[in-house]
């Protein structure tokens, strides 16, 4: 290691007095004039991960749906994946050290972490449109080549195609093409092989309009146009050449306020979708004839895809076993109805991404979707195997046939990641295939009314969860009071959990009626404002 080039590029991008920040499941997050020294270290860790794993990382340079002020990185581990929890302790450390610690910190990494310094590293980087975004990457590509590493940058790419082009290099293009032709052209023909085995001519002209939220999608999604089939015209809007990134538009504006995004003209029953900021995120919705919003969210997205899956492993007649993977958060419904109607085992974890991808990798199938968009399929080694084999081998023509659409559904879907292009892809596939129209897909069940509010504590660590956060164990009391409140409601429950970000805790409830559901919430926030330590004027009722 370099002493001396270290001190000097450290100066460059010095650390804010006072600012600490923790490595969490989105990575590194805040304003974008704070974050200089944090990409710039966050270099340098990706060259010791590559060194230690001897495989090349991946940093992406993104907020996400955060507003276009904000920025964030975030590391990708070898097979597309997120960061080693233990490597987030160490991306923690360094991000937090003092300048004159800075190579002790890096010296007790390489320790900890049996790092060889002397092996090579390579680092894929990727950046979104934010106006931040280009200099922060120049910031990352400071740190790689202090510690002598190898970078490749990708420049403006979503962040599903980052971890898209890691998991192909580290797979010496197994899994694909490490270019962005090699995604689009596997996705499209994944895409155009599905929809050719749909027996049904359904609409001819598959109408999608497309919110963007202004940003990567819209640049990636026109790239990809020339490489989709003409069944398929897709519309999009709010691409970034007029508005602000993520302001009242994208997926997360149209889940958590229940309503269309700005910039995309709705009529009765037209299918929409819309994006995330960096489109690792998708929900769908439409207008009724009446004018009511109809959202189509993660859940029903895991549903759709589960119900097509389960139909295809039953015609394959392998033991193949299938699961749905949800957190807290998943309407009540969306869980009844798996199990219940579907029959696929459902399994709930924490919230966070990581939870729900390796839970989901315990299976031969496993969905997994939060309820805002973000989620895949992931198939086991053996499962993918045996498919690929039936498609070759098998005399049977249904069964061929059922394999033959599940090894391109397993060519068509992200296994990285949650990635907005690619479940687009597969849900607008699934909808031809079964005819279904988006009406229909929303009828499968009817969701809960729920109610999500937060109240700010003075210290958010006085919540501690169980059971999947689904129960709390501190402060005493607060869930002996929770259960009792939810006695007072029909088909009613309710949660509580500290932000993983801010002192607030987050407080979900469902009942059978929106009356019901945000009197609970109101309840339940009352109760953890007097038992946990709430700043401020008490809850207000909804």
């Amino acid at each position: 290691m370099d002493s001396e080039a270290l001190r000097k590029y450290s100066a460059l991008h010095p650390k804010p007095a006072g600012l600490t920040l923790q490595y969490g499941t989105a990575g590194f997050r805040t304003k974008a004039e704070q974050l200089d020294h944090i990409v710039f270290r966050m270099g340098l860790l990706a060259v010791l991960r590559s060194k230690a794993v001897a495989a090349t990382i991946g940093i992406m340079v993104t907020a996400s749906h955060n507003p276009e002020e904000d920025n964030g990185v975030k590391l990708v581990d070898p097979l597309g994946e997120m960061l080693h929890p233990s490597w987030e302790e160490y991306a923690t450390q360094l991000a937090n050290a003092e300048e004159q610690e800075l190579q002790k910190v890096i010296t007790e990494i390489c320790q900890k972490a049996a790092v060889n310094l002397h092996k090579d590293a390579s680092v894929f980087i990727g950046r979104d449109t934010r106006p931040s975004s280009k200099k922060l990457s120049q910031s990352v590509i400071d740190g790689i080549q202090v510690l002598g590493g190898q970078y490749h940058d990708y420049g403006l790419v979503t962040t599903p195609q980052l971890h898209y082009m890691v998991c192909c290099q580290n797979t010496q293009g197994q899994y694909g093409k490490a270019t962005l032709e090699g995604y689009y052209e596997k996705l499209s023909k994944a895409f155009m092989e599905l929809i050719k085995q749909s027996h049904c001519s359904g609409e001819s002209q598959r109408h999608l309009k497309i919110d963007c939220a202004n940003g990567i999608g819209a640049l990636k999604l026109s790239e990809m146009k020339p490489y989709f089939p003409q069944e398929v015209l897709i519309h999009i809007y709010n691409d970034g050449t007029k508005e602000k990134l993520n302001h009242l538009c994208g997926a997360d504006f149209v889940k958590v306020h229940q309503k269309p995004p700005g910039g995309l003209d709705m009529k009765p029953n037209e299918r929409c979708c819309s994006f995330d900021g960096d489109a690792d995120r998708i929900v769908y919705y439409y207008k009724d004839t009446a004018g009511h919003f109809h959202l189509i969210d993660g859940d029903k997205i895991a549903t759709l895809i589960s119900i097509f899956l389960k139909d295809l492993l039953a015609k394959v007649k392998q033991d193949f076993k299938m699961a749905v993977v949800q957190t807290a958060y998943a309407n009540g419904n969306s869980t009844r109805y798996l199990q219940e109607t579907l029959k696929v085992p459902v399994h709930c974890v924490k919230t966070g991404v990581k939870h729900l991808h390796h839970k989901a990798q315990e299976f031969d199938v496993g969905v997994y979707f939060e309820a805002n968009g973000h989620g895949t399929v992931l198939f086991s080694k053996a499962a993918e195997t045996k498919i690929r084999q039936l498609v070759k081998e098998e005399n049977d023509d249904e069964r061929r046939e059922a394999a033959k659409m599940l090894e391109n559904v397993m060519n068509l879907i992200n296994q990285t990641v949650g990635d907005a292009v690619s479940d687009m892809l597969v849900i607008e596939a699934i909808l031809a295939l079964k005819g279904l129209t988006v009406q229909q897909w929303d009828a499968l069940y009817t969701d809960l009314p729920n109610r999500l509010l937060k109240v700010q504590v003075a210290d958010r660590r006085v919540i501690d969860t169980t059971d999947a956060e689904r129960r709390a164990l501190t402060p005493p009391g607060l869930q002996e009071k929770i259960d009792t409140l939810v006695k007072k409601y029909k088909l009613s429950r309710a949660f509580v959990r500290p932000s993983g970000t801010e002192d607030v805790v987050r407080i979900y409830a469902e009942a059978d009626t929106q009356e019901n559901a945000d009197a609970l919430a109101h309840e339940v926030s009352l109760a953890v404002f007097h038992l946990a330590g709430g700043k401020g004027a008490p809850p207000q009722p909804i």
